[in-house]
């Protein structure tokens, strides 16, 4: 009887262990997803325009001191405050600042004035004005160097199976020089290695931000040719969409940047080309399958539309031609920027084959604070003519510019390919930081 008992003693007390562990964990989650939902709540930058109110009604009670010189703030209950080194500002209500000057400020906010919650970074920017586009774009960039996107083998000519460059390069990187000699072009390397009877080769490569000098043998394949067993590219094409067009005709496009197709790296730019396209064709998206618009894109002087300068996670940047100017049909917008935006009604510009055309969307939720800048908007097409030629968003729309009441907010850069009607946007205040 005495065993018995102290059997139950025991169950009950592993019983109650275990019921205060499930309990506390339940509680530690529960106030783990409160604490993210606030700190994901307020963006760790916010920019508002110089010159202009900007009302934050971020609804977080979360509270702390805006540090610089020359701000003027009020509250809801009609608080003022100016040229003040550092200002108290309360998030748990609404909040009208205004900044007279481009500059930077920061506020550490604590939780209920308490708990550290973030450092937000407030910049002051010029209350400029863009010209929306939606014009399609012939896409054509060089790396710079040769980029490698995938490392092999193959056969000697004893039947022996070489990979010269298994062990020395990585997917990814790009060769800048072959002792010493700067590579431009891929036909320039093979030449390169086709020649070095038999000798040890130095390269200079790029792996990541780090420039490494590196050495490798080619080998002879069954043909007698020197061989380093690596697939390569040197350039990269396709079609999208031009957001915007600034007052010195400098461009943003795409919303994203151009990557790889094999190794999924942002490609290194040394130079490219915008060229006019016509849309010739489109396939319609579905559930599991992306739709995408074809382009036919002539390569030659008359049709260039722009250079290309940048290729960066935001977008493609540079300049346009002053034809490529004409072409935007719609007046400057002022920006709308990401406390700006509301769930609801919400247009975005595109060229399904003819001239650009607006048409109707829904902004179906807002990230403040995502991981990833590509997908801070998220949208719904509602237009039915667009919903009957592509089925919602399609390869190739990417860059449209996204306009809610009056203003430019962002551009599509992704759909949801489980659902072709949804997508994603980028702010259009990430795409003027580049």
């Amino acid at each position: 009887m005495e065993d018995q008992i102290k059997s139950q003693s025991i169950r009950w007390r592993v019983y109650k262990k275990t019921l205060y562990f499930l309990l506390s964990a339940g509680i530690f989650a529960i106030v783990a997803s409160l604490y993210y939902s606030m700190w994901s709540s307020v963006p760790s930058t916010i920019m508002i325009k110089a010159g202009m109110d900007q009302t934050l009604d971020f609804h977080v009670p979360a509270s702390g001191e805006l540090c610089r010189e020359a701000i003027e703030a009020s509250g809801s209950a009609g608080q003022n405050a100016s040229a003040q080194s550092s200002l108290h500002v309360d998030f748990g209500q609404t909040v009208v600042v205004k900044a007279n000057q481009v500059d930077q400020y920061k506020i550490h906010l604590k939780l209920f004035g308490m708990i550290p919650l973030k450092e937000v970074d407030v910049e002051v920017i010029q209350d400029i004005r863009l010209k929306p586009a939606g014009i399609p774009i012939g896409i054509y960039v060089k790396t710079k160097g040769v980029l490698i996107v995938g490392i092999g083998e193959f056969e000697g000519e004893d039947g022996q199976t070489f990979s010269p460059g298994k062990y020395v390069f990585q997917t990814g990187d790009y060769i800048l020089e072959i002792n010493d000699q700067e590579i431009n072009a891929k036909k320039e390397l093979v030449d390169m290695i086709d020649h070095c009877e038999g000798q040890e080769l130095y390269f200079t490569i790029q792996r990541g931000e780090s420039i490494l000098e590196i050495k490798a043998r080619p080998e002879q394949n069954k043909n007698g040719e020197y061989k380093m067993g690596i697939w390569v590219r040197d350039n990269a094409q396709g079609v999208g969409t031009m957001t915007y067009m600034d007052e010195n005709g400098c461009f943003g496009a795409l919303g994203h940047g151009i990557n790889d197709i094999d190794t999924g790296t942002l490609m290194s730019l040394a130079k490219g080309t915008l060229y006019h396209t016509e849309i010739i064709g489109i396939t319609r998206g579905s559930t599991g399958a992306p739709g995408e618009l074809t382009g036919f894109i002539e390569y030659d002087d008359k049709n260039i539309m722009g250079s290309i300068t940048d290729n960066t996670t935001k977008g493609i940047f540079g300049i346009c031609t002053p034809e490529t100017e004409s072409r935007a049909v719609y007046d400057y917008l002022p920006l709308g920027l990401k406390q700006e935006i509301e769930k609801g009604d919400a247009q975005i510009i595109c060229s399904l084959g003819g001239e650009t055309e607006i048409y109707d969307v829904e902004i179906i939720d807002i990230n403040l604070e995502n991981d990833n800048i590509n997908r801070g908007i998220v949208l719904k097409i509602t237009d039915p003519e667009l919903l009957a030629v592509t089925g919602g968003i399609v390869q190739g729309m990417s860059g449209s510019p996204i306009i809610q009441n009056g203003k430019l907010i962002g551009a599509v850069t992704h759909v949801l390919v489980q659902d072709p009607t949804k997508g994603y946007g980028i702010f259009i205040e990430e795409m003027l930081v580049h």
